[in-house]
């Protein structure tokens, strides 16, 4: 085991569910293991003005069920200065922290590795973003909820689709990558799914709605992840179906934040849980500036240098298997 005997634990990026469940589990882990365990309030920006709470396991109690992130989370523009990460770095030997542990998505990740670097500060990092979008963890702390949330969003809107034989174009997160968009559009029997990674032209889409029509549709759902750019928007892509006639009545719902809150579902607080833990054992077993993710179900290390260099993917196989079963 190394010789730590204090540890801190902030979250940080944007918040999603089971984000409580894992600062749990760093928090209990630590007890366990015998370690002190310090919450760093509102991410790297509290790191720099000392927002520091100590914590034990009663301090954690009634929050695994919790969305959100009751350490609070925030952007730091002085957290991206040399300067910035110097005052974070006294605070830290200041209340005589021995790791930081790193609760959050890639850009956090990328600030704890310079971090780490310029400091030597041995920082493990959890992988929590409902966008799923993180090299080397199958999944991420958050993407269940998301895209239970979503699906169910989606069944209720189809209700309102088949009553009215309308065209429902739904939009939901994913920036940059449309993980979101084709599970659940595959999940709430979308007829067209929309992403970042695989373009389709405004004639494919019409004929894809033509199609349906022909086939016997009366009523349809169109899933788009809000980086994808077959028009400049939604809103713009839905005048362009509009104007050209689908045959359909269109209507537009963007289901933006609701997707991040809510209770974690099961999935998301047994990974959290999982992932705590690890974080925990692998910093005292010396391993650090790596993530802690699940691979094939297993706890894996990953190094931030080799995941942080690689892009994600596009699954064509899913993607595939979304055009032969929205006919």
């Amino acid at each position: 085991m190394n010789t730590i005997r204090k540890i801190a634990v902030l979250t940080s990026g944007g918040d999603s569910p089971g984000m409580n469940a894992a600062i749990r589990a760093v928090v209990r882990a630590a007890v366990y293991h015998g370690i002190e365990c310090v919450g760093i309030y509102r991410g790297y920006q509290g790191m720099i003005e000392g927002d520091f709470k100590a914590l034990d396991a009663r301090s954690v109690k009634n929050i695994i069920n919790k969305g959100g992130t009751f350490l609070k989370s925030a952007r730091s523009d002085e957290f991206l200065t040399k300067e910035g990460r110097k005052k974070a770095y006294d605070h830290l030997v200041r209340e005589q922290i021995d790791g930081l542990i790193i609760i959050g998505g890639d850009g956090s990740f990328r600030g704890a590795v310079q971090f780490s670097r310029e400091f030597d500060v041995p920082v493990v990092g959890i992988p929590s973003t409902i966008d799923n979008d993180i090299i080397g963890t199958d999944f991420t702390i958050g993407y269940d909820t998301a895209l239970n949330t979503v699906v169910e969003a989606i069944d209720k809107i189809r209700d309102t689709a088949s009553s009215h034989n309308r065209l429902f174009l739904v939009e939901v997160m994913g920036r940059d990558a449309g993980n979101i968009a084709l599970h659940a559009g595959i999940g709430a029997g979308a007829g067209d799914i929309l992403i970042p990674e695989h373009h389709l032209s405004y004639e494919q889409l019409l004929e894809s709605l033509a199609q349906s029509k022909k086939s016997g549709k009366s009523s349809n759902i169109i899933v788009v992840a809000e980086g994808d750019r077959t028009g400049k928007n939604i809103f713009e892509l839905a005048d362009f179906i509009k104007k050209n006639d689908s045959g359909y009545e269109v209507r537009v719902t963007v289901l933006g934040h609701i997707q991040r809150g809510g209770a974690p579902s099961c999935y998301d607080r047994v990974l959290a849980s999982r992932l705590g833990v690890g974080a925990v054992e692998a910093m005292l077993e010396g391993v650090e500036r790596v993530m802690v993710g699940v691979k094939y179900g297993k706890i894996v290390t990953i190094p931030f240098a080799e995941l942080l260099k690689k892009e994600i993917q596009k699954d064509t196989e899913l993607i595939r298997i979304a055009d032969i079963i929205s006919i």
